[in-house]
């Protein structure tokens, strides 16, 4: 029961201190506590020599009473009545005791403790210890009439720190409770601000729990402060971001469903007529169209899945040093059997390694579909032509052929997923350039097309070197 109970209250602490509200709270209480913290110190201080002040004052009024009180009788000898009133004006009801001393000049006790201590300079208060107890003392230095070369006497007055020590913590807590209340005011004001302002905030969160599912229309800034106005924007473009992908996927998927309808219904149907067909040629043409086929598909399935690779956060980001020359010709080797069936004339320009950093996989596959493309897109007795360089810190990616070319109006729309130009005879999916996007734009480059020299197509791609 009681481990249930500590967990419940570590729970609660450790949610309230993840809150907005407490921990704004916390932070204003601390430097209202802090500022409350040195005035108190400094209150202490100032009550303190206020105290002082105040009892030094009355020490020195003691004392010329005393002083007053001095005369000097007919045969020269010095006397002094202490009147009552010097001695009571200490009498606050705190029990002080009074001590007094009168001397002359040339150091004869007139009246008073002859072992009074004595201050060292005159009219200044000083903290002495007299019979065991801490006392304030204060002398003066008064001439009389009547004695040799106007002669002064000294009186020394002492008392007990009760007055004194009893007036500075009245005005301390006084101070304190002035303070306290103060604290008390800021706290309930800050908490009223606290929810006053975080008000909107709260009406954002609702409004963003309360949405549907599918609702991704934006939020209207006004609806908090000017501060927090950058959130719901940010908010609002993360919304457009989620619903332009949302929308983009559910292209690809039709897409992709309709491009993969066709071919499987066109194996069903070639797969149907091959069982059926008891010529041997004509069963095996359906054979060798259902192998084209299956090809065709799986091409397509590999292009799918490497575009989905290649899509942002689909996969952990990679790190590697890839060599593009050796990479464009180990490539060029692969498809080497394609291009001479064809006779297609492919070739390679690439003076040394060229080294950039990213996904090494993807940057290959994304070599091989501008190859690819190149190779497939070329008409008999063509030439694809695949320079590797560098310039202004970037590495330059060229695939040159001298096919039909792209029209410039359609140069954008070919970067898009599963679209094809009207009119191409050469097999394909409309993906290949669509990955080579996705996986330049991954790597931090960019890619473009242009005319090649003759007729035909240029693709360009920058990456950043490492």
């Amino acid at each position: 029961m009681s481990n249930s109970i500590v967990i419940k209250a570590g729970a609660t602490i450790a949610r309230l201190s993840r809150s907005l509200r407490v921990q704004l709270l916390c932070w204003v209480l601390l430097t209202l506590l802090g500022a409350i913290g040195f005035n108190l110190y400094d209150s202490f201080w100032t009550a303190d020599a206020t105290a002082k002040l105040v009892t030094d004052r009355t020490l020195l009024a003691s004392a010329r009473v005393i002083a007053e009180a001095v005369r000097v009788d007919e045969g020269g000898n010095v006397q002094v009545d202490v009147p009552p009133a010097a001695l009571e004006m200490f009498d606050t009801g705190f029990g002080d005791r009074v001590s007094y001393q009168v001397i002359t000049a040339w150091g004869s006790l007139v009246s008073g403790f002859p072992d009074l201590p004595l201050p060292t300079v005159q009219r200044a208060g000083e903290d002495r210890a007299f019979h065991g107890a801490n006392v304030r003392v204060m002398m003066l230095d008064h001439p009389v009439v009547g004695l040799p070369d106007d002669g002064t006497i000294s009186v020394t007055v002492a008392v007990t720190h009760n007055s004194q020590y009893a007036m500075r913590r009245q005005l301390w807590l006084s101070d304190f409770s002035k303070q306290f209340v103060l604290v008390f005011v800021a706290s309930l004001v800050t908490i009223l601000g606290l929810q006053r302002g975080l008000a909107p905030a709260l009406r954002l969160r609702d409004a963003v729990r309360q949405r549907g599912r599918n609702r991704l229309d934006p939020l209207p800034p006004e609806m908090v402060q000017s501060e927090l106005q950058p959130l719901v924007h940010a908010l609002n473009d993360y919304m457009e971001r989620v619903q332009s992908q949302m929308a983009a996927q559910r292209r690809f998927v039709s897409n992709a469903a309709h491009q993969l309808r066709t071919p499987l219904a066109l194996i069903s149907t070639q797969a149907s007529v091959a069982a059926r067909e008891a010529d041997a040629a004509r069963r095996d043409e359906a054979l060798f169209a259902l192998r084209t086929s299956t090809r065709q598909i799986s091409r397509l399935a590999s292009q799918l899945l490497t575009l989905s690779r290649a899509e942002p956060g689909s996969r952990r980001p990679r790190s590697d040093a890839a060599d593009l020359s050796k990479a464009a010709r180990e490539i060029l080797e692969a498809h080497a059997e394609e291009a001479l069936r064809r006779n297609i004339d492919v070739g390679l320009e690439a003076d040394g390694p060229v080294i950039v950093e990213g996904d090494g996989t993807m940057l290959r596959e994304m070599l091989v579909n501008l190859v690819d493309n190149a190779i497939r897109y070329t008409r008999a007795n063509g030439r694809v032509t695949v320079a590797v360089g560098q310039a202004d810190r970037h590495a330059i990616v060229t695939v040159e052929d001298n096919g039909p070319g792209i029209p410039s109006g359609e140069r954008e729309q070919v970067f898009e997923r599963f679209y094809r130009i009207m009119g191409t005879e050469a097999e394909g999916s409309g993906l290949g350039l669509a990955i080579v996007r996705e996986v330049v734009e991954g790597a931090g480059g960019s890619v473009s097309l242009g005319d090649a020299e003759g007729g035909g197509l240029v693709v360009t791609v920058r990456l950043p070197l490492t």
